[in-house]
Order: C-alpha cells, then sequence, then structure tokens
C-alpha cells in the first residue's frame, strides 16, 4: 500500500475537488485515460458451442485468488435455476437459458465484463481509476478509487460490483481481462482452460471478420447478429447465438457511445450543484485517506 505523503494528499485533494467542481485544468491527474488501439486483442463467444461446464469460472477465481471450491463442484447444475450476475466473488458467471427447439440442449451463456471501446464506467470516473488499456482491457486502480461507484451506475451492462462486506478497504471488483496474465503472454484464465473452444481469442477486428463468416455459412445455426461489434461503439468481448439475444438477456443497445450519457448527466451536475459536489469532494478525500492508511499508521 502507497505511503500517504502530504504532497499526495493535497494533489489527491486539488484534484478530487476539482474535477467534483468541474474544473479539468486542475484535475488534470484525474482524467480518463481511453486508449483504443487498432490492434487490441478481445474473445468471440459462440454460445452455441459452450456446454456449460463453468471451468471458466473457476479458472477465473484462480488467476484472482478468489476463494473457490475444488473443480469438481463446478458440476452442481442447480445453480442454473436462476440467473446469476458477476459480483465481487465471481468476476464471470454462466447462465443456462432453455432452448426453443426441444430437441436441442439449452443455451450456456458467459458473462463478464464486455471491455467497452469507449467505456461508460472510464468516462464516470471522476478521478481517473479506470482505463482502457492499448491489449483491449478495461482496468481499475485501487490506489486512486475514493468509492463514488459511478462506474457501477454508468456500465450499461451491470458489471462493477463493490466490496459491501469491507467496511474498511472496500474495492470496485469485475473481469480485468486477466491483464496481467497476458503482460506475460498467457491466455486469459477462460480461455485457455475452455474444454470446447467456446472462446476465441485474438485481435478484436479480426474476430468479427470471423464472427461474420459464421454467421453467413451457417444462417440456420446462427442468428445475423454479433452483439458487441457495434453496441454502445462496440465491445472487445463478441457474442454468437442461435437466438435472438433478447432471448438470453443480453441488453438492448443502440450504437451510440455510453459515455455520453453518463457525461452528460456529470456536466449537469457539475454545472448546477458546484457546492454539494465540493462537500463530496470533501468527503471522498476522506474516503481515500481512510483506504490507504494502514491500520497501524497513527494519524498525523
Amino acid at each position: 500500500m502507497a505511503k500517504l505523503t502530504r504532497r499526495s494528499f493535497l494533489k489527491k485533494s486539488a484534484a478530487a475537488g476539482a474535477a467534483l467542481a468541474g474544473f479539468p485544468a486542475i484535475a488534470a491527474q484525474a482524467e480518463e485515460i481511453n486508449v483504443l488501439s487498432p490492434d487490441r486483442m478481445g474473445v468471440l463467444v459462440d454460445t452455441t458451442v459452450c456446454i456449460g461446464c463453468r471451468s471458466c469460472e473457476w479458472a477465473c477465481k484462480t488467476a484472482h485468488d478468489i476463494p473457490t471450491s475444488a473443480i469438481e463442484t463446478y458440476e452442481d447444475r442447480s445453480v442454473f435455476e436462476k440467473m446469476r450476475r458477476p459480483d465481487e466473488t465471481s468476476l464471470t458467471v454462466v447462465n443456462r437459458y432453455e432452448n426453443p427447439d426441444k430437441k436441442q440442449l439449452p443455451y450456456s451463456v458467459k458473462v463478464q465484463c464486455m471491455h467497452c471501446d469507449h467505456p461508460a464506467c472510464v468516462s464516470a470516473c471522476i478521478v481517473g481509476a479506470l482505463s482502457k488499456q492499448e491489449n483491449g482491457a478495461v482496468i481499475w486502480d485501487t490506489e486512486k478509487c475514493i468509492g463514488c461507484r459511478y462506474c457501477m451506475i454508468a456500465c450499461p451492462f451491470q458489471i462493477p460490483s463493490f466490496e459491501y462486506h469491507k467496511p474498511l478497504y472496500p474495492s470496485i471488483r469485475k473481469c480485468d481481462f486477466c491483464f496481467e496474465r497476458r503482460k506475460t503472454g498467457k491466455l486469459p484464465a477462460c480461455v485457455g482452460i475452455c474444454p470446447v473452444e467456446a472462446l476465441t481469442y485474438g485481435p478484436r477486428e479480426e474476430l468479427a471478420r470471423i464472427a461474420r463468416d459464421r454467421v453467413k455459412r451457417y444462417p440456420e445455426r446462427y442468428v445475423n447478429h454479433v452483439y458487441g461489434e457495434y453496441e454502445v461503439g462496440g465491445t472487445d468481448w463478441l457474442y454468437l447465438a442461435g437466438v435472438d439475444f433478447a432471448a438470453l438477456q443480453f441488453p438492448k443497445l443502440g450504437r451510440n457511445q455510453a459515455p455520453g450519457v453518463s457525461e452528460s448527466i456529470q456536466h449537469g451536475i457539475f454545472a448546477y450543484f458546484v457546492p454539494p459536489a465540493s462537500l463530496y469532494a470533501l468527503l471522498g478525500v476522506l474516503m481515500w485517506i481512510s483506504k490507504n492508511r494502514p491500520d497501524d499508521e497513527e494519524e498525523d
């Protein structure tokens, strides 16, 4: 944990206060980072291939040091009785949906952060704790976060979760596209363990071409829609399905970039509620201090 100095305190106080009060020149360090590289990587998820083994759930927990049971317990199918969402204990989950063709197996759908090309969470974060990296990952920096949870509200896929059970040092948790693993040349944990290759990892634009080609060659197998290719300006996780995506509980989203919504809300708040925003800035700074101070460190 980084030690808080008077200089860093003043710097973060100014950045948080200026960002909340709407002074971008002063809040330079809080500016969002959104690197949209043409070489960014992605994953193509073929829901017609997934068998619902949930090995990806186990691999994800193991890779991120999240407590998990032995992999054999993931054979339990009772979890499919209700829809699940990713949370602080499971950064990815698999849900099951009935196939309209009763002679065919149900559809299994893996859910995680979509790693948007123009992330609403990055735009909504007032201190620059979230960023879009060159390799396609949208990641989170706990050292910058003040716990405002704007990212949770802004996300059109309702992905970021908050560790409410940790009152002293809570974190925002979500899939980080195995950012650290990939820096060492490894595959994302979920992709590496998938036994049926329902997950394909590669350059995002190449995956989009592969997806469109599959739809064209097998129209009886896939609906004519590559989910994520254009939704909210595009995402780096793309999906293929044999039924309308609404039947798989994917949100119906347009092509407009999601940050446009969150930015308009923030600008309205900053324009008309500067005094309350300044108060929230002070509270945010106090939260940051509390979260980053070691337990045994005495107050200055």
